[in-house]
């Protein structure tokens, strides 16, 4: 049977027992349907294979090569991680395009006995609907922005507005990036697709009756971009503005950013990164901060010079403020005080 994807997946999945993907690994890693889990119908060096005998050779001996490997590794997954569905189980298969790898698949499941639909379309149709959700429709939410200059708390506030009851995305969870040169995370981000799955997802649990609550970003989280839907629904914000002391902001980057405090080599790489921008004096000086342990003269000092400065371009000075939020520490209670007097501000 076929099953057809006709909206993006809710975000209690789809009405299956499993959603199996049987790309190869790198597929599935750039991308992949929420909750799906990957059994491959070939590796990522038997696509290859197949793929190369396919264009160069001869197609028969292609798919008769393709068709030995797939009952192989199907054969692995039903005694290994398919060992303990009963009778009962009812799975969801796609690949590519819902064409052979997804459909050989199903055939066995299906001979076993098992009730399995192949996605009409595979992966190729869910791309679709996120690619509409995100490049081609509005938000359809109101946005209200959280500003306010580096280290002020911005993505630390929101969780304590979801605890108030409010509609937050935090932007930079998703993109796994804290926005700016010192901001990647160790283990690097998602490919832009996975990104735009991760955001069409939570998208889909909004209340368009009720506030979206974001951090001010720029139209790129570190590598990945920010699609049409939400850009354009930043740009006619309301905007909520924390002011922090500089020394406030200062002390919460060092605690904000132990994974670079911790790794001598990747502060000073990030610090490099800064070079073609500032003067050779002001970059080694940083180097020394560095190399002394003074990590907050050392963020206070980035403030000053590198980020309250870029922050300051016509496009972010020219957002309407509703209000400002002042804060003298960012404490964990200063950031639920001041979600409490943000949620006050929207009535």
């Amino acid at each position: 049977m076929r099953h057809a994807l006709t909206a993006l997946p809710p975000p209690d999945g789809l009405p299956f027992d499993d959603v199996i993907d049987v790309r190869a690994p790198a597929e599935y890693a750039e991308d992949h349907i929420p909750g799906a889990i990957n059994l491959p119908a070939l590796s990522d060096a038997e696509r290859a294979e197949v793929g190369t005998v396919y264009v160069r050779q001869d197609r028969f001996l292609a798919r008769k090569m393709g068709a030995a490997m797939v009952a192989r590794n199907v054969a692995g997954h039903l005694e290994g991680a398919l060992a303990d569905r009963d009778g009962g189980w009812r799975p969801l298969v796609y690949c590519w395009r819902g064409g052979q790898r997804s459909g050989s698949f199903a055939t066995i499941l299906e001979q076993i006995g098992w009730r399995v639909e192949v996605l009409d379309g595979g992966y190729r149709s869910y791309r679709r609907l996120v690619v509409d959700r995100l490049y081609h429709r509005p938000l359809g939410a109101r946005v209200v922005l959280i500003d306010g200059g580096t280290g002020s708390g911005k993505t630390q506030l929101l969780p304590h507005l979801a605890r108030l009851g409010a509609q937050v995305i935090d932007l930079e969870g998703l993109a796994e990036h804290r926005g700016s040169n010192f901001g990647g995370w160790a283990g690097g981000q998602p490919s832009q697709k996975m990104f735009e799955s991760r955001l069409a997802q939570a998208i889909g649990t909004l209340d368009p009756a009720r506030p979206l609550f974001l951090e001010a970003e720029s139209n790129a989280i570190g590598k990945v971009l920010l699609p049409p839907a939400i850009w354009s629904a930043m740009g006619t914000a309301r905007v909520i503005r924390m002011e922090v002391p500089v020394a406030a902001r200062a002390r919460f980057l060092t605690t904000a950013y132990p994974d670079l405090t911790d790794d001598a080599d990747r502060l000073r790489a990030r610090i490099e990164r800064l070079r073609p921008y500032h003067p050779r004096d002001r970059i080694e000086g940083w180097h020394e901060m560095a190399r002394a342990g003074r990590f907050v003269d050392l963020a206070a000092s980035l403030i000053a010079d590198h980020y309250d400065p870029r922050y300051a371009s016509p496009a972010r000075t020219a957002r309407q403020v509703t209000g400002t939020v002042a804060l003298s520490g960012l404490t964990d209670a200063d950031l639920a005080r001041a979600a409490e007097r943000v949620m006050a501000m929207l009535g």
